[in-house]
């Protein structure tokens, strides 16, 4: 038997203090299980987003049910959470933008709630311990209204249409239409049962996990995405629908959905969708969800957005470009997740790049030559003024996030070769599938794949507010 001299020690000198401790003190381990349950914070954590998400616990699952009728635009719906505390809670808030919550249970026991603007604060009927796994259940209805905000991206969130509703909720607009943990470092998988008038489609995330049953005038949709997602991917778009179903040669289930208006433009959603899918998985590695494919609803939204495996596009018809865009976020923002809004442009810069490496793969406009057109633009460009590495809240879909980030990307291409480059875009999604992400954290990798000290060239191009040289 090994002997710890030291660790002897220690326990004599434990053992003389216990002794002389005043007998109305508890013992350390006494005192420990006595710590007080306490409120979870209003927010996540955010510094520019400071009440987005809550604090205290960490969501695993959402199953939503959701009953939506088009012509009174009135919403019923049961979302049930399953979590874990993050500390002892004595109650805990989550986030919900208007819509009357009707009732709310915790582990199956009614709990009292209180609502302040968007934050809906649950009260259970016992303390929750911290790593204790519970369920919350929140029965709510309403008139789902969307979030607006004209510095972003204007109308985002549950917005309903003649048909349905078109559902984009980037950056934090899935409060409008189902009570959650509202910021992209909580990730959760999802399950969807969405009801609407017989002849309306439901389209979310996911793969449908049986054929849709109708009664009563109305039919069911359910749908399952099984692999984690930031609550603002969340989608459940709806309406008259065209679809087409199949694969992709690759062989990933494909679906693709369009409004009659844009009938004509479904096989070729369907075609591009397949084609980048499986042409991204050789440039990026493995696609990481089990479905891809995209929407387009007769909602003029000016945008589309990566809601994953189902990208949406509002109201027009997207070309090439914009669908590798899209796709490219299932790697790089839904995959791959940010911690922080700041970081945007892990998302936007990695997609806008995409384009350009898509347009390379055609034939057509290299990367080389979309990076010197961007360059040429003069000093007193916005754009320059714009460091893209420190997204701002007030102005987070800024074209340097996007324009600047893509150049950043390749300005690394250049200094480090095409072999060190691509090897290093397969290393970041592999070490990160389904987790969350931060710049610093790509600096690094990037810094260790080349062997190089590229801390001048992310800081010209991220973080000064000039043009690099």
């Amino acid at each position: 038997m090994r002997s710890n001299r030291r660790g002897m020690a220690l326990l004599a000198a434990l053992i003389s203090v216990l002794a002389c401790a005043p007998a109305d003190e508890p013992p350390p381990d006494q005192a420990m299980s006595a710590v007080a349950h306490t409120a979870g914070a209003p927010g996540i954590g955010d510094p520019d987003f400071p009440t987005d998400g809550n604090g205290g616990y960490d969501v695993s699952h959402y199953a939503l049910a959701v009953d939506y009728a088009p012509t009174t635009k009135r919403l019923e719906g049961v979302t049930t959470i399953q979590a874990a505390a993050t500390q002892n809670l004595s109650r805990f808030n989550l986030d919900l933008s208007g819509l009357d919550v009707r009732g709310i249970t915790v582990d199956g026991s009614p709990a009292t709630f209180a609502r302040k603007g968007d934050e809906l604060t649950v009260t259970p009927s016992a303390p929750i311990d911290k790593k204790a796994r519970f369920t919350v259940k929140v029965t709510y209805a309403g008139v789902p209204k969307p979030a607006k905000d004209s510095a972003n991206l204007g109308t985002y969130g549950f917005i309903s249409t003649a048909d349905g509703a078109f559902v984009t909720s980037e950056p934090n607009g899935s409060k409008t239409w189902f009570p959650n943990n509202d910021h992209p470092s909580d990730k959760a998988t999802f399950d969807f049962a969405i009801t609407v008038p017989a002849g309306v489609t439901a389209v979310a995330n996911g793969e449908l996990t049986g054929q849709p049953t109708t009664a009563g005038g109305k039919t069911t949709y359910r749908w399952s995405e099984r692999h984690p997602m930031a609550t603002y991917l969340a989608t459940a778009t709806l309406g008259k629908f065209d679809l087409r179903q199949g694969k992709t040669p690759g062989g990933i289930p494909n679906f693709a959905a369009t409004d009659p208006k844009f009938r004509s433009s479904l096989d070729k959603l369907y075609t591009v969708s397949g084609e980048v899918t499986d042409y991204w998985g050789t440039v990026f590695g493995p696609y990481p969800f089990s479905s891809t494919g995209g929407v387009v609803d007769d909602y003029a939204a000016g945008y589309a957005l990566e809601n994953q495996t189902k990208p949406v596009y509002g109201g027009f018809e997207p070309d090439e470009s914009i669908i590798a865009h899209e796709l490219a976020h299932q790697w790089f923002g839904d995959s791959l997740t940010i911690k922080r809004w700041k970081d945007l442009w892990l998302n936007e810069g990695f997609a806008t790049y995409a384009e350009w490496l898509w347009s390379e793969h055609k034939g057509k406009q290299s990367a080389e030559a979309f990076f010197n057109d961007y360059h040429k633009r003069p000093a007193s460009d916005p754009m320059w003024a714009y460091p893209p590495g420190r997204a701002k809240p007030g102005d987070l879909f800024n074209q340097s996030v996007y324009t600047r980030g893509g150049m950043t990307l390749h300005a690394l291409r250049k200094a480090v070769g095409d072999q060190t480059f691509f090897q290093l875009l397969k290393a970041w999604t592999a070490g990160h599938r389904y987790g969350h992400v931060t710049t610093d954290e790509f600096i690094a990798l990037a810094e260790r794949m080349s062997g190089k000290d590229l801390g001048p060239l992310f800081d010209a191009w991220l973080y000064q507010p000039r043009r690099p040289a």
